[in-house]
């Protein structure tokens, strides 16, 4: 795989490995991270690689901080108790996400164990996963669940999460073409080791652009964190569908940009009628390759205009597995078939 192809950032890297734990292919991937300021491995993209190949009891080349190429073959997919430590605020919502899809399919229940980053502002923060994404992946046969032990924000780092994996037994296609009734609405502020005024304010932002009461408002203050940080999350919860939106605080963000920003990808969401949002259908297309190529299961669902992410990872889909996805216009959404 040529790293250096799409958005030409981790996920290339992530992906492949993925899928060559779930084909049993070696991968041999080059020019790494080559869209990126500092190409080749960082550190979370090292322990996700490490990860994977303690998974996988695979043999790897070119596995340190910096490489810009490595070749990756697995022997096969162990389930059981794994913990990673990711060294820093890098995160480990990305490093778990290198070997779950792997440990879905595997013979036995496994429990992984990460520390590291678990909220910044360049990867799905813990919320979302636990909220968002393992629920689906239950509607596809795997039952996954998460515990957050510490909160670990960026730049310290330091966060600690667990995630129980019981495998697919019955493996199931997946269709996301109509939103449902909504049930309920939140928005959540975080402040670790900061004013609380920060979320007060972040909160008052979203009651009058999103015009809420007061009961759909909650602040959480994390004095589990390493360090300062502060996030803002907006939930809808649709039936049989939540989405989560985020802003992330940080130096020179004043609290209203930092809840407008959650806002803006909001009322993007609520103004269309599709059901997915932009990051979901990123998240969503690898376990649907997966079951397309492995139980010749076909998955539909419609979103917004699909992300260079998502582009690239149907690119990937498309190189190593052969699976047929495509992605039409829909009305003001796009209809993606993956199978």
């Amino acid at each position: 795989m040529n790293g250096a192809q799409g958005e030409g950032g981790g996920q290339i890297l992530r992906s492949s490995l993925t899928l060559a734990l779930v084909t049993g292919k070696p991968v041999r991937i080059e020019n790494i991270r080559a869209g990126r300021d500092k190409p080749g491995l960082m550190r979370q993209h090292l322990t996700a690689v490490r990860a994977a190949a303690e998974v996988g009891d695979a043999r790897v080349e070119g596995d340190a901080v910096g490489s810009t190429e490595i070749t990756f073959t697995p022997n096969g997919v162990r389930p059981g108790r794994y913990e990673f430590s990711v060294g820093t605020a890098g995160s480990g919502t990305l490093v778990l996400q290198t070997v779950l899809p792997a440990l879905m399919f595997a013979d036995g229940p496994s429990e992984v164990v990460v520390e590291g980053g678990t909220h910044n502002q360049w990867a799905p923060p813990y919320d979302f996963l636990a909220q968002v994404y393992f629920p689906l992946l239950g509607r596809l046969g795997a039952r996954v669940t998460a515990g957050l032990e510490r909160h670990g924000f960026y730049p310290a780092g330091g966060g600690r999460f667990s995630v129980g994996i019981e495998p697919v037994a019955e493996a199931l296609g997946l269709e996301l073409l109509e939103r449902g009734e909504l049930l309920c609405r939140s928005a959540t502020a975080i402040v670790a080791n900061l004013p609380k005024v920060i979320a007060d304010r972040e909160l008052q932002t979203i009651a009058k652009k999103l015009n809420w009461p007061p009961d759909c408002l909650h602040t959480y203050e994390a004095n589990d964190s390493a360090g300062p940080g502060n996030i803002v999350m907006i939930e809808v919860n649709h039936d049989g569908l939540r989405e989560l939106f985020t802003g992330f605080g940080r130096h020179g963000a004043r609290a209203e940009r930092v809840a407008s920003e959650a806002v803006n990808q909001a009322r993007n969401y609520l103004a269309s009628d599709a059901p997915v949002g932009k990051h979901l259908a990123d998240q969503l297309l690898l376990p649907l390759g997966i079951i397309a190529w492995r139980h010749g299961l076909a998955s539909r669902f419609r979103t917004l205009p699909l992300t260079r992410h998502s582009v690239t990872h149907i690119e990937i889909l498309r190189t190593l597995l052969g699976v047929p996805i495509s992605a039409e216009p829909d009305g003001a959404a796009q209809l993606v078939s993956v199978g």
